[in-house]
């Protein structure tokens, strides 16, 4: 039966001009995806194999130089020493080592005869003739990946700005990597937090292989907008719609905050737009200690006036006849 030529970039996905970086995040990819321990499938363990393959030569810098020359037309070269490359064809290759060695340093068992034929002899000992290739990969693979940590993860979580003020609580899903069921895991949202802020929980990614360290869990907090307040830094502001009569002669008047509901005394004839701090009324600091809560007033007039409140403003407007508040823009 003829030897079938392999497309090893192909089989990656990668094109020939890919980096040493592109093919290897391609096998990793197609790896973790066709392995048999995840991909139960009938023929992932025939592409495990070929993409295993496909990397034993391409990440290799000597084999991917000479199988990049012979390309699809390896057969002429290879038809000179008896499935060897080399002959009469111009191409040859060199090797000083011991007889029937593997000149580069590769176990071939279990490759495919176009591997055997294009790198080595598999009839001189230089390699095993079992085809072990998927037990011999599983080593190769956990040992390539000792060292390799496992992915970060990125998810969001929304809270209101009382949860942020106070701390709370979330539970968070994470989907894991081989498609079983998620993961649940309990996260604190810290006091003060603010929007779009990123809380970083080390070791709470994904599993890393061979032993390698977890990923890490990254969580952006989104703080949902509130009726009353808006956030500025650790500082807090807010509209107080205030009475005609409580802006003119001042007084007393309830006020909600965070903390909870506090009395804030109106100065007499404060006017529309006056702003009003309140200390210590704001978001929780990092550094310790609150913001401070600023207070619009906006000054609400009456309507459906009766007849009596409308003699008043007569009142008011004959007393004050000689007033122009509109002078500064003449």
């Amino acid at each position: 039966m003829p030897v079938e030529y392999k497309d090893y970039y192909k089989i990656l996905g990668v094109g020939k001009n890919a980096t040493t970086e592109d093919i290897k995040k391609a096998y990793r990819k197609l790896a973790r995806q066709h392995h048999p321990d995840v991909n139960k499938k009938p023929e992932a363990e025939r592409r495990f194999k070929e993409i295993n393959e496909a990397n034993e030569v391409l990440s290799d810098p000597s084999k991917r130089k000479r199988y990049d020359t012979v390309g699809p037309d390896w057969e002429r070269y290879a038809s000179g020493m008896g499935g060897q490359p080399g002959g009469g064809s111009g191409f040859h290759w060199v090797y000083n080592g011991p007889p029937g060695a593997n000149p580069f340093g590769t176990d071939a068992a279990g490759f495919s005869d176009f591997f055997r034929t294009l790198f080595g002899d598999a009839g001189n000992g230089g390699f095993a003739d079992a085809d072990d290739l998927l037990g011999r990969t599983r080593t190769r693979t956990r040992s390539r990946a000792r060292a390799r940590p496992g992915e970060d993860v990125e998810a969001e979580v929304e809270v209101t700005l009382a949860e942020a003020y106070k701390g709370t609580e979330r539970v968070v899903e994470i989907a894991r990597e081989n498609g079983g069921g998620p993961r649940r895991l309990s996260v604190k949202i810290p006091v003060g937090v603010r929007d779009g802020q990123r809380i970083r929980l080390a070791g709470q990614g994904l599993p890393g292989s061979g032993g390698g360290a977890s990923g890490d869990l990254y969580l952006r907090v989104r703080v949902k907008p509130h009726p009353f307040f808006t956030r500025d830094g650790d500082d807090l502001r807010a509209e107080l719609p205030v009475a005609l009569h409580e802006a003119l002669l001042g007084g007393e008047v309830t006020v909600p905050t965070l903390k909870g509901r506090v009395t804030l005394r109106i100065p007499p004839e404060t006017q529309n737009g006056r702003v009003i701090r309140l200390a210590g009324q704001g978001m929780p600091r990092t550094t310790g200690g609150f913001g401070d809560l600023y207070l619009t007033i906006k000054v609400i007039l009456p309507t459906k006036l009766s007849e009596k409140e409308r003699e008043m403003a007569k009142e008011l407007a004959a007393a004050r006849g000689n007033e122009n508040v509109r002078s500064h823009l003449l």
